[in-house]
């Protein structure tokens, strides 16, 4: 339950009418991630038509008046707003819009206090009208540029706090897709070559037991060291070599200075378990892997082949391979992830940008 105070303040904030504008203030970090947005240069085109146009239709009350610096004055302030309007869009707060507003006016008070002084004052009632007239529509648009330059940036930040929960939880997602049938079979497979006293059961309990420890804690990363992911990747294949024996064969080089590059987890995984799946246990005769990561410019190139049959005819991309390509450019905007049939075998490729 709010107390008084609260209340009182949700009814009402009396400090808007001395400093009106956004209580809302951005961090640096806020503003690079979210407020990168050009300043729209229709505004400036649709602004100093509408002059030009008033200035026009008004051309002749003007001209009576016998001021005809009316003219370039005009255009000069309204250049001069454009300008502390670009001003208040990089930076909205409430603190620079009020700067903006009370500097207007202190440069105005000066301009009517001469109008005053220089035998105008027949002429004074028209030009204070007018003067507090511009005041009041630019210091207006002043704050409706800052607000609305506000609530864009904050609708950015939850549109990206809610893209990184999405990608959270893809990663969760990803990680708890460890195939049920892989589980199984390996279970299986373990719990037949115990029972028949078969050698290849400790190796295979060792490895099923180190994968598992790696992907484990892929439910609470974001991103894991090449290294890590490799690591496991070298388990999973272990563990389908000893269930496929001869049929797999496969061969992994990483150099080591891509070792501590950070990727989402699971990325290369998903790739082998393709492979495997679709290019290796099909085949009686089974077939290859080849894995490699090194660094090329500047760029992390991660190749998975296999000289399988390689992708049926119609094939389309799966849940696990969309997912994939999503959290690659979720991590990486400039990333690759490409597929290409070698006849025989599937060639897929990781590009991401090297720091």
């Amino acid at each position: 339950m709010s107390s008084a105070p609260e209340a009182r303040r949700a009814r009402f904030d009396w400090a808007q009418l001395f400093l009106p504008g956004p209580r809302r203030v951005f961090t640096p970090a806020e503003m690079a991630r979210a407020g990168n947005q050009a300043w729209p240069r229709a505004i400036d085109h649709y602004l100093y038509t509408s002059l030009i146009v008033l200035l026009a239709i008004n051309a002749v009350p003007i001209m009576s008046l016998r001021t005809p610096w009316v003219w370039p004055v005009v255009l000069v302030l309204a250049w001069m707003s454009l300008a502390v309007a670009r001003w208040l869009w990089r930076a909205p707060t409430r603190k620079r819009l009020n700067q903006a507003t009370y500097g207007l006016g202190l440069i105005v008070t000066p301009i009517i206090l001469w109008l005053a002084r220089t035998g105008h004052r027949e002429q004074l009632l028209d030009y204070m009208v007018m003067l507090v007239a511009v005041l009041t529509l630019v210091s207006l648009a002043w704050w409706m540029v800052t607000v609305y330059r506000v609530e864009q940036i904050e609708a950015r930040l939850r549109e990206l706090a809610e893209q990184d929960a999405a990608l959270r939880l893809s990663t969760r997602l990803a990680a708890a897709q460890i195939q049920p049938h892989f589980l199984f079979n390996t279970l299986a497979s373990l719990q037949h070559w115990v029972d028949t006293g078969d050698a290849r059961a400790a190796p295979l309990l060792r490895d099923f037991t180190a994968y598992l420890r790696a992907t484990l804690p892929m439910f609470e990363r974001d991103l894991q060291p090449l290294g890590d992911e490799i690591e496991m990747v070298r388990r999973y294949l272990a563990i389908m070599q000893a269930r496929l024996g001869a049929r797999l064969s496969f061969k992994i080089e990483v150099q080591a200075e891509v070792e501590a590059f950070m990727l989402p987890p699971g990325i290369v995984l998903t790739l082998v378990e393709n492979a495997i799946a679709h290019g290796i246990e099909p085949r009686l005769e089974g077939g290859r892997i080849d894995i490699k990561a090194d660094r090329s410019e500047n760029r992390v190139k991660i190749s998975v082949y296999d000289d399988g049959d390689g992708p049926a005819p119609g094939w389309t991309e799966g849940v696990g391979l969309s997912n994939t390509r999503r959290r690659l450019l979720n991590a990486f905007p400039d990333a690759g992830l490409e597929l290409l049939e070698t006849h025989p075998g599937c060639f897929a490729m990781i590009s991401l940008p090297a720091p």
